[in-house]
């Protein structure tokens, strides 16, 4: 059945449950698992670009605006290093041959780049359910890789828990008609 599954994460909310899912199909069919984590700028928590103008009123402005990006970039490479490497001892711990990369570019182009190359059989990632004008201006990642990759893809929806710790309070009216 399936031999090798990539699993595409990023940082936000659903990658633990995106890798969740990833790892019991891996058990279940005995399949290697690759994970792919795509820096880009799209991504939750990415560095914002600085601005840089042709008017330069305060010199060394520029400078030291792309300095602080810079760094920002790294702590932002590392940390989604760190948390392959997470994944990877979870993996592993559970007796899954797992893999991991880190790349930079387009999401969905490098997943499907990625999964071709890769000779994957799955793809497994998550959805943020952009939709609308969001998805409009800024693209589903999703809908791109279910359309372009060359195998199997399996998306998995953030699960919504019911919230126990709102209070609903109830108002009654009465209306008298005279």
């Amino acid at each position: 059945m399936f031999k090798k599954i990539i699993v595409a994460l990023d940082r936000s909310e659903i990658g633990q449950q995106v890798f969740q899912e990833a790892l019991g199909l891996a058990k279940l069919t005995q399949a290697s698992l690759m994970l792919v984590h795509v820096l880009s700028p799209e991504e939750e928590c990415s560095p914002y670009v600085p601005m840089v103008s042709n008017f330069d009123y305060y010199p060394g402005l520029n400078s030291q605006s792309f300095e602080l990006y810079q760094k920002q970039w790294d702590t932002f490479k590392n940390l989604g290093i760190q948390m392959l490497q997470s994944f990877c001892a979870q993996a592993s711990a559970a007796g899954v041959t797992t893999e991991f990369t880190q790349n930079i570019g387009n999401p969905g182009r490098i997943i499907c780049d990625f999964a071709h190359s890769y000779s994957a059989d799955l793809i497994v990632m998550g959805r943020r359910g952009r939709s609308g004008l969001m998805e409009l201006f800024l693209g589903s990642v999703s809908n791109y890789v279910l359309h372009h990759a060359p195998c199997t893809v399996h998306v998995v929806h953030l699960s919504v828990a019911p919230k126990t710790h709102e209070v609903v309070k109830e108002t009654t009216s009465s209306l008298s008609v005279n």
